[in-house]
């Protein structure tokens, strides 16, 4: 497993990293088995959340960790905090975001706690929070750092000028940004490539983030590698697909792997240096995926990948 630089600060983290968010809905073997797969393929580098499992996805990895004699130092942890969910008895549930200085110190102590560690590698602000005061934020950012709680912070889906915004106040390098990225969902590259035409494509609806990162050294990570649209479905194997599905098959007996490979290796390929968040708990799609971190798509495979995902070439 090739890794990459996180945030370029001297983090050699996997560029396949396991998300964690549904370990909390399946059998505890298997999720355990996910995990020990994950490290076996090489992936150090795990991604949770305070809300995945509403905490639970966090504690049951702590439990995995422990129970394997998991070497605390050999792996990276990441979590992420500022989204509340609040359940009620019917079913239903709201939620809002919550970027304060309590609610982040609070979020962080709890996160440590299930997930049976004393520190966390890369804390992450959960989404943007429009009430955000910066100010608040550098401050338990502050109090979370000098206390060895947390190594690094960063964030997600978060636009140039908010994290602009946020950098100004907070001490502490943002190192990376989690981002909705994929085959099917390639918003932030398709305007880098319609630069200067009235199509849709051109549209920027993210302030040119991906130049914007690769010029701060800061990690995109890229969540929902393999869906189309905000969580509409998998594009692989989907009939809706038909031109894309063919040539990343085509691609795929080329190099002899999975179509899971070349959707992650499509990511890979591009010189951002992109992490990838894989979400399966499937310990043989584990390691299918796994195999993308050998894999090199030439320019004219990636762009024909590119291109039957119904992209067109200025």
């Amino acid at each position: 497993m090739k890794t990459i630089d996180l945030g370029k600060v001297g983090l050699p983290v996997s560029e396949i990293s396991l998300g964690c968010m549904r370990i909390a809905d399946i059998p505890y073997e298997k999720g355990e088995k996910a995990v020990l797969t994950s490290i076996d393929k090489g992936i150090n580098f795990f991604d949770h959340a305070d809300i995945y499992g509403r905490g639970k996805s966090e504690e049951i990895f702590g439990k995995i960790i422990k129970s394997n004699n998991i070497k605390r130092e050999n792996i990276f942890i990441q979590t992420k905090c500022g989204i509340i969910v609040k359940d009620y008895p019917d079913g239903t549930y709201k939620t809002h975001f919550d970027f304060s200085k309590e609610h982040i110190i609070k979020s962080a102590n709890e996160s440590l706690k299930r997930l049976n560690t004393d520190y966390i590698d890369v804390f992450l602000l959960h989404r943007p929070d429009t009430l955000m005061e910066p100010e608040e934020v550098a401050t338990a950012f502050d109090t979370l750092y000098k206390e060895g709680k947390v190594k690094y912070f960063g964030v997600s889906n978060q636009n140039p000028a908010q994290m602009e915004l946020l950098q100004k106040y907070v001490d502490q390098k943002l190192i990376a940004n989690q981002l909705q990225f994929s085959i099917m969902h390639s918003g932030i590259i398709d305007n880098g490539i319609n630069v200067n035409l009235k199509n849709e494509r051109a549209s920027d609806r993210d302030g040119s983030i991906l130049e914007y990162c690769r010029l701060k050294d800061i990690t995109i990570q890229a969540w929902s590698p393999f869906q189309y649209g905000f969580f509409e479905g998998v594009f692989l194997n989907n009939d809706k697909f038909r031109d894309l599905n063919i040539i990343i098959n085509k691609i795929a007996q080329k190099y002899g792997v999975s179509d899971t490979a070349i959707a992650t290796a499509w990511i890979l390929r591009h010189p951002a240096k992109i992490q990838v968040i894989v979400g399966t708990m499937n310990s043989n799609r584990i390691s299918d995926i796994s195999t993308a971190s050998n894999i090199t798509l030439s320019r004219e495979e990636w762009y024909d990948i590119y291109k039957a995902a119904g992209n067109i070439l200025p």
